[in-house]
């Protein structure tokens, strides 16, 4: 297929504040051996996205220097070696960059096919988000059905997630939020409890229900230490983000007599290796939780693609509740 030469992006002129990503003209990508062209109609906005035009989360080498982590569209052009996808499939990808942009490209194996049903739009919004989620939570830690599990967050794009699929697997599950109003949200989505930060002591109230045999947290900061509190013995706590601060005094004395595991993992830099096995795991357990209703994307807005400084603004405010989306096609 002849592609255009150029297409419409969103780029970081400079670090600093949602003004700072402007509209531009640049090469469509090209597929490199594995690759394929994603003609996107939607993206996804994340809050690694914002910590990349921050100046905080620079791309991996090689990766577009433009933002944006996942989208869903057509496959427009497939590079050598390629064998999954044919043109004309739709796809929903992981992305390692590019995502605010007419056009994306990604190895093969980071793509996914649109669940049954769903609409590209919706669409857009998993791959970061299940990708993140089901590597930390079930991957390294080790969620199984019948334990505890407490998210912070709950209902960002990353804790609406987890509390779902959390709930598919069969744990109990329970939440964090800033708000009463968002803590009916996480109930309704399947938190057995949820509990507002500002308001309660949500440590003391996880080990009064047992203690929490995962913890998913993206908080960080002082959150450490009341994270290893509410732990229960044998208990994980799982690092995705530091929010207030990757620094934190902490007692590796009870780490041991309560054989405690402190772990995480950032899923930008990892191998296209490793992300094609989490996007097998994906497809495996997670799309069948979409197929029988145990697992929906809850949505927050949508805006233009010359509107991801708004996006931007709303994703960094307390308000949101779910995933916020860029319209790429008219």
């Amino acid at each position: 297929m002849t592609l255009s030469h150029s297409m419409l992006a969103m780029e970081i002129v400079a670090p600093g504040g949602p003004d700072v990503l402007k509209p531009c003209s640049v090469p469509v990508p090209v597929a490199s051996h594995g690759q394929i062209v994603i003609r996107l109609a939607w993206a996804g906005v994340n809050r690694p996205d914002a910590l990349q035009r921050a100046g905080a989360y620079a791309p991996p080498p090689g990766a577009s220097a433009l933002p944006g982590l996942e989208g869903a569209g057509t496959v427009v052009d497939l590079g050598p070696g390629v064998t999954r996808w044919e043109i004309g499939d739709k796809v929903c990808a992981l992305l390692p960059g590019g995502g605010y942009a007419e056009y994306a490209v990604c190895h093969e194996s980071h793509a996914l096919p649109v669940p049954e049903g769903m609409g590209l739009r919706e669409a857009a919004c998993l791959p970061e988000t299940c990708f993140t989620v089901w590597s930390n939570v079930v991957m390294r830690g080790q969620l199984k059905a019948g334990q505890r599990f407490l998210v912070h967050g709950g209902t960002s794009g990353i804790g609406t997630t987890a509390i779902q699929i959390a709930k598919a697997l069969g744990a109990r599950v329970f939440a964090t939020a800033g708000s009463d109003e968002k803590c009916k949200v996480c109930t309704d989505l399947g938190a057995e409890e949820a509990w507002n930060y500002r308001t309660r002591d949500w440590s003391h109230l996880m080990r009064k229900a047992g203690g929490a045999d995962v913890i998913l947290d993206m908080v960080g900061g002082g959150y450490i230490e009341r994270n290893i509190k509410a732990l229960a013995d044998d208990g994980r706590l799982v690092q995705i983000a530091f929010l207030q601060g990757a620094r934190a005094e902490v007692n590796f004395a009870e780490v041991m007599m309560r054989r405690l595991t402190i772990t995480g993992s950032t899923l930008r830099p990892q191998s296209d290796l490793m992300k094609a096995r989490i996007a097998r795991e994906v497809e495996t357990h997670v799309w069948p939780m979409i197929a029988r209703g145990a697992f929906k994307v809850v949505m927050d807005s949508e805006y233009r693609l010359d509107q991801a400084p708004t996006a931007h603004w709303r994703i960094e405010t307390p308000g949101h509740v779910g995933k916020i989306v860029l319209k790429i096609e008219d």
